[in-house]
């Protein structure tokens, strides 16, 4: 594609046909929102299964954690490098490619025998969705005319922001329903729809490059990314004075810094041309991104304990609550455009951003136990639509700071801000939570045995299954409504099953009778469908 041919131009010459219809235009932004979906819902699909999947597979909570981190790790660490790859090897191409590894992967983890076929088959899935992530909006900004473009990406924002906690939802439904191997499926069906219309309507596109493959700055990037999102994923985890937590933040920070001199050096020929920075509205739009993400993932992180250790619902439940955040985010990204054109982007991001802090505000002075869910609602419709609000005109700022030619590249840009944005704030806001709730724990283990209060102390999840063994005190460290654990954990029959941390249902399906101290751990008809789903 040239740098003076108008996209839907460079797309049919790519494709060896016309330029895309209006129909066709629609397909192709239905594929890629499918294939989009695909990837957002894997993002988050695990975390409602973590106690199956510490049991199923004998499994340590590190283990359990890296069947979901090692996904997020690969996607963000292979975005850059595989986006500039797109734009080079044809676009269309590249996405099939991904479609296929990312399928492939999903059902390579639906029948995995052990904890390492897990990890492997989520990589392979990460890697295949580092093919697809950038490559589905860089068919968006290179095939639409000019004048749909911001429609179409405020689609594509929609799915990108609303998809995880509509993920969320559907996850917590099937290992509710099913069991945890079919978070796997739902994937799989996405893969298949969205290949299937990529390959009948997707237009190819393609950049005829005058430099070579910048090769080393793929590389840096790639151990830049790995090192600083390690750092956030296993921080809280390991501690962020433990040794590994510093190697890898050094590493991380002296690989970015290297990233820079050498993409400064490299100029035109560079992976990212790191002086577009310089460029308010490319600044901007990563900042709010990065920003905004960060905020909607930490206050997923504050309320799903809120919602089951405090009101004590299920999973499932606590993931229906979360819907109407993103509804509101997919209704505000389809305004976000006409918005735009009619008072000017500036203004449009103000309005956003303004909103989404008057959402957390909400929060902040008015949700409380009594006030129950309704103390939470008018702040997540809040920052839901001033997320929406704001995500569609930084994503555009974002596309446009760079030529067509370079739009895998833009959109993997984009798709590395939030995933930086998300880890952020999850480290952040989960490290908020857990002082606070270190805190205000404290006041109430007196009067405790020291081992419980000492199990409780460690986080709420603990404080869950310690509760059962506080005596007259439990009512002080369970949920109001103690549904969520099973009736014989309640009761005291918690024998020796804290598992890593996290309460495990004494009554499911398991490998021994003696997995329950009840004796009935192989009865599926026995099995406890309110499962804790507490990061």
């Amino acid at each position: 594609m040239t740098p003076n041919q108008p996209p839907q131009a460079a797309a049919a010459a790519a494709s060896g046909g016309s330029a895309p219809d209006a129909r066709q235009l629609r397909t192709v932004l239905i594929a890629v929102s499918v294939a989009l979906m695909a990837v957002i819902a894997s993002v988050s699909g695990l975390n409602v299964a973590q106690t199956d999947l510490a049991v199923d597979f004998e499994a340590s909570q590190s283990t359990v954690l890296w069947f979901i981190n090692i996904y997020t790790l690969a996607l963000a660490a292979l975005l850059l490098p595989l986006g500039a790859i797109g734009d080079r090897l044809g676009r269309k191409s590249m996405l099939v490619a991904g479609l296929a590894v990312f399928g492939v992967a999903s059902v390579a983890g639906a029948v995995a025998p052990n904890a390492e076929v897990v990890i492997a088959a989520r990589m392979g899935a990460g890697v295949g969705a580092a093919m697809i992530m950038p490559i589905t909006l860089a068919v968006i900004t290179s095939t639409f005319p000019e004048e749909q473009r911001g429609k179409a990406i405020g689609v594509w924002t929609g799915v990108g922001g609303g998809g995880g906690v509509v993920g969320l939802f559907l996850s917590a439904f099937l290992v509710d329903a099913a069991d945890w191997r079919w978070l796997f499926a739902l994937p799989v069906v996405l893969v298949v729809v969205a290949l299937a219309m990529t390959l009948k309507s997707v237009p190819n596109s393609f950049e005829r490059s005058r430099h070579s493959f910048d090769t080393i700055g793929a590389l840096v990037s790639t151990v830049a990314v790995v090192g600083l999102i390690f750092v956030l994923q296993e921080g809280p985890e390991r501690g962020w004075t433990a040794p590994v937590t510093l190697i890898s933040l050094a590493v991380g920070l002296v690989a970015t810094v290297g990233f820079v001199v050498w993409e400064l050096r490299r100029r035109d020929a560079s992976l990212l041309d790191v002086r577009l920075f310089r460029e308010r509205g490319l600044a901007g739009g990563s900042v709010t991104l990065l920003v905004i993400f960060g905020v909607q993932a930490g206050i997923t992180v504050v309320l799903l304990p809120f919602f089951q250790a405090v009101l004590g619902w299920s999973a499932l439940l606590s993931s229906v609550a979360m819907l109407p955040m993103a509804v509101a985010l997919i209704v505000a990204s389809g305004v976000a455009p006409r918005l735009a054109t009619q008072i000017g982007v500036r203004r449009t991001l103000v309005i956003g951003i303004a909103l989404a802090g008057v959402g957390l505000a909400l929060m902040a002075l008015f949700v409380s136990v009594d006030g129950g869910y309704l103390s939470v609602l008018a702040g997540l419709l809040a920052l839901g639509f001033g997320s929406g609000l704001a995500m569609t005109p930084s994503t555009e700022a974002i596309t446009s700071s760079l030529p067509r030619e370079k739009q895998g590249v833009a959109s993997a840009l984009n798709d590395v801000t939030r995933e930086f944005g998300t880890a952020l704030g999850v480290a952040l806001l989960g490290a908020l939570l857990s002082s606070g709730y270190r805190s205000s724990i404290d006041g109430k283990l007196q009067g405790i045995p020291q081992g419980t209060a000492d199990t409780a102390r460690d986080g709420i999840a603990n404080a869950l299954e310690a509760a059962p063994t506080a005596g007259p005190r439990a009512q002080d460290l369970g949920p109001r409504r103690p549904a969520v654990l099973c009736r014989r954990m309640a009761a005291g029959h918690v024998g020796g099953h804290r598992r890593h941390g996290r309460p495990v249902c004494l009554h499911r399906p398991a490998r021994t009778e003696e997995s329950c101290p009840c004796g009935r751990g192989r009865s599926r008809g026995h099995r406890e469908r309110r499962r804790p789903m507490i990061p």
